[in-house]
């Protein structure tokens, strides 16, 4: 039973360096042959947008729209590829993995792993 209760707070103590990795990790999802980036943490937090001057045509503000949209989305799967590669061997060992998750499942990285968003 101790043995259990040591693998138990092992794998708790990976899940949170894993966590802390993740909230200091910074990705970038670009569009539009980077006319538009935009950075989150790894926790998902949108921290900038950077929009090329090429990109803001007065008589298109539409497609502007749309890039901005696909860079988040684009930053927004590279942010659960982190997810998962820093939490899926510490959840796998739970278990379970982070679920494909998204705004509807349960935040980004899903799963229903204790302190984990979602």
């Amino acid at each position: 039973m101790q043995g259990l209760l040591a693998q138990a707070q092992a794998m708790q103590q990976q899940l949170a360096q894993a966590q802390e990795e993740l909230a200091s990790a910074e990705v970038t999802g670009s569009a539009g042959g980077d006319l538009v980036t935009v950075t989150l943490t790894g926790t998902g937090e949108m921290t900038a947008i950077d929009i090329k001057p090429e990109a803001a045509d007065p008589e298109d503000t539409e497609s502007l729209g749309d890039l901005i949209i696909a860079a988040y989305r684009d930053a927004q799967a590279k942010t659960q590829q982190l997810a998962e590669e820093k939490l899926g061997p510490v959840a796998g060992g739970l278990g379970g993995g982070p679920a494909g998750g998204g705004p509807a499942g349960g935040g980004p990285f899903g799963g229903g792993l204790p302190g984990l968003p979602g």
